[in-house]
């Protein structure tokens, strides 16, 4: 068993407020849910009005799938943050 996870740390510039930001977080863990079957959670960055760090976390059995999904994860965070991507990460744990 392998569990992999990616942490996005991301730039939201234009956020007038914390509740706008949380809004376009919340949007993005929502379609990263719903189109992954993935978990997705704000881990970091919470109080920073321009900051987020998003993490996404799957399991399975071999991690040749799940490097590739990670993958497409990132494509898909990339075509869709409306913001910038400042440094992504990612690690799996063998089980």
């Amino acid at each position: 068993m392998v569990l992999a996870y990616a942490v996005f740390d991301l730039h939201l510039p234009g956020c007038r407020g914390l509740k706008e930001k949380r809004m376009i977080v919340k949007s993005l863990k929502s379609r990263l849910r719903n189109q992954f079957e993935v978990s997705a959670s704000e881990v970091g960055g919470q109080d920073l009005l321009e900051r987020a760090e998003l993490a996404v976390a799957v399991v399975g059995p071999d991690q040749a799938p799940l490097d590739a999904l990670l993958q497409k994860i990132l494509s898909f965070v990339e075509q869709n943050l409306d913001g910038e991507l400042l440094n992504y990460r990612n690690e799996f744990i063998h089980v």
